[in-house]
């Protein structure tokens, strides 16, 4: 459909805000991308164990940025967006006063470890059974109800003034119509213990303890229209006022649906600053060790999972190890990345004997341990950079081997691998996550990510699509990468070795972990 068409038939817009990127797409009916902008921000990292963002600043104003540049580079007149949907990075815990107004930069997920103490206390409190039977998860790093809490205490003078306790995608779906609303995806995969999973409401036995309801936002499936553009936000945006605005859901979410990841035993690896995993099911399926949630419309559900540092432990390893990759003669940031590639791909499997445990900011799934922090084992004088680059590769091969298998365990060993995210683009990392696992992973040509997801949801919305499984309309394979079999007795061996690792020293992280957090604190 060329741009003529779209004109005439109306495209869908979608906005994704990540950890260090925001991203927006219109998207014609029949799936072409009719344009497509992106913003780079940073991740605020003021203490050890803590990750926050500006949600004014970096959210809101990049998704204004991103909509104008939309509409002037494609050319496409504001009334032909049919409907606009919005993701965003998940967990986070963002207050707003009555006027809508951001009380604090945004909390975000299980990278940011500063409620630790709150998650013991609630526990104790509320009991860790209770909470898990009543959510479907065990309260982590992740877990918002925590950090909530942590907020009223730390803050009380702005908890007082909190009008409501909103996320990324929420915050743009405010800012957009007035409208304070969750998608239940969010709601159940975030909330806890403040999500009633059975029944699917804020819990009248939990929440209470932590926030009253009435601040917690209105609930709704994630492609519902929850209202629409409202005069301000169209002349900020250059949107048309009225134009529908669907309830949106989680990055990770939106992600899955944009790869097509949404038959019954399909996982998402979402490769990314994090690696997520979403495996599609067709029951509620819990987990002590992952998170068991409904999806994206009435009667699908999903098992999530979530490594803190993936991607970023990359991004510090080119910060603090390949600065001299990063000047005006590479061209850009992307090029020291293609470069640590190069380098790690002339190294043998198995680094020569390196381990990593990629647990830079504590670990989510499936250790649950926010007090885990980064190990390389093995290091001699003859390892350079290329090993630590491969090693890091295959430790994070072997978080995703870790979650297959605990899958595997509770009966959902999942039947398609469906690889996605700004990771596809690294084939090593490809190749060594299919070497460790054994198993093959597909990989679709459309790898815009979120936002593509967020354009469909969009779709469903303004009627043109009737529910997710017609995605399948947009998604066209690619490539399929086959574990190579000469490399399966080695990596087998160093995942045992990984898995013990972890065991062996956990006593010695966590005194290092409260030592690196009582120093920044007296600096």
């Amino acid at each position: 459909m060329g741009l003529a068409a779209a004109h005439a038939a109306g495209v869908l817009l979608g906005i994704d805000i990540g950890t260090y990127e925001s991203k927006g797409a219109l998207v014609t009916p029949a799936g072409e991308v009719v344009a497509f902008a992106s913003r780079p921000h940073e991740l605020s990292v003021p203490r050890p164990g803590w990750a926050e963002h500006d949600a004014d600043a970096v959210w809101w104003q990049e998704a204004v940025s991103i909509c104008r540049e939309l509409l002037l580079e494609s050319d496409v007149a504001p009334e032909c967006v049919s409907a606009v949907c919005c993701s965003g990075i998940a967990p986070c815990m963002l207050p707003v006063d009555h006027a809508g107004r951001p009380l604090r930069t945004a909390i975000l997920y299980g990278a940011d470890t500063r409620a630790t103490a709150e998650i013991g206390e609630l526990n104790e409190d509320l009991g860790a059974d209770a909470i898990f039977q009543h959510s479907g998860k065990h309260l982590s790093s992740q877990s918002l109800g925590p950090k909530i809490r942590w907020f009223a205490r730390h803050d009380p003078e702005l908890f007082e003034k909190t009008a409501k306790i909103l996320t990324a995608s929420s915050y743009l779906v405010y800012k957009l119509t007035g409208e304070a609303v969750v998608d239940y995806y969010t709601a159940a995969a975030s909330f806890e213990p403040m999500f009633d999973l059975e029944h699917l409401q804020w819990s009248s036995r939990f929440a209470d303890s932590i926030i009253s309801r009435d601040r917690l936002p209105s609930l709704a499936w994630s492609a519902e229209v929850v209202g629409y553009v409202s005069g301000s936000a169209a002349r900020e945006t250059g949107l048309k006022k009225g134009t529908p605005v669907v309830a949106g859901s989680a990055d990770a979410a939106s992600e899955a649906l944009s790869v097509g990841a949404i038959r019954p035993r399909d996982l998402m690896v979402m490769y990314g600053s994090t690696t997520f995993f979403i495996e599609t099911l067709e029951r509620l399926v819990t987990a002590p060790e992952l998170w068991g949630s409904v999806f994206l419309e009435p009667g699908t559900y999903a098992l999530a999972a979530g490594m803190s540092t993936t991607g970023s432990i990359t991004r510090w390893l080119r910060d603090s190890c390949a600065r001299d990759l990063t000047g005006e003669e590479f061209g850009s940031d992307a090029s020291a990345y293609a470069v640590l590639a190069s380098e790690a791909a002339q190294v043998r499997p198995g680094s020569d004997g390196l381990v990593v445990l990629p647990y830079f900011s504590g670990e989510r799934t499936p250790i649950s341990d926010p007090l885990a922090r980064g190990v390389v084992a093995g290091l001699t004088l003859y390892h350079g950079r290329g090993h630590l680059y491969r090693g890091i590769l295959e430790g994070v091969a072997y978080g995703v081997r870790h979650h297959i298998d605990v899958m595997d365990e509770h009966g959902v060993a999942p039947l398609r691998i469906v690889a996605a995210g700004g990771g596809t683009k690294n084939p090593l990392w490809l190749q060594i996550v299919s070497d460790v696992t054994g198993l093959v992973q597909h990989v679709p040509r459309q790898q815009i990510g979120a936002a593509y997801g967020d354009a469909f949801l969009a779709g469903i919305g303004a009627g043109i699509f009737d529910r997710i499984e017609d995605v399948h309309q947009w998604v066209t394979p690619e490539r399929e990468i086959e574990p190579d079999p000469d490399h399966k007795g080695l990596y087998d061996e160093l995942y045992a070795i990984y898995r013990r690792l972890y065991e062996s020293t956990g006593d010695e992280i966590h005194q290092l972990a409260r030592l690196g957090a009582a120093g920044s604190t007296s600096r």
